[in-house]
């Protein structure tokens, strides 16, 4: 897990990319929310990306789609929001994440 300074309450907050892909993510939408962080990280590799409320204080990544326009999140073959990311993103968007959010390393805000 990733870990930030949560600006607000000054809380050490630890986190995981997954959480931007999922329902319950980020405390249910409680803690500090850092769903726009993980998708800066794809819009800088060349993905579009949508991000969507999920609920009434949750927000997830809902689309990631290449430059060609291939839709990368399977949507009809997951329980969207449920399943575990790491079991239906490509390898190559998970290894992307796992570098920009490494375990016990800090994200600065």
């Amino acid at each position: 897990m990733s870990f930030s300074t949560c600006p607000t309450c000054f809380n050490t907050l630890e986190w995981s990319w997954e959480e931007a892909f999922d329902k319950f993510g980020f405390g249910d939408g409680d803690d500090l929310v850092m769903t726009e962080h993980v998708a800066a990280v794809l819009r800088a590799h060349g993905y579009t990306v949508l991000v969507a409320a999920w609920g009434i204080h949750n927000a997830t990544i809902t689309s990631i789609k290449t430059a060609a326009g291939e839709e990368l999140i399977p949507l009809e073959r997951i329980e969207f929001c449920y399943d575990d990311a790491r079991d239906f993103l490509p390898k190559h968007i998970v290894e992307v994440l796992d570098a920009a959010f490494p375990d016990g390393e800090e994200v600065v805000l």
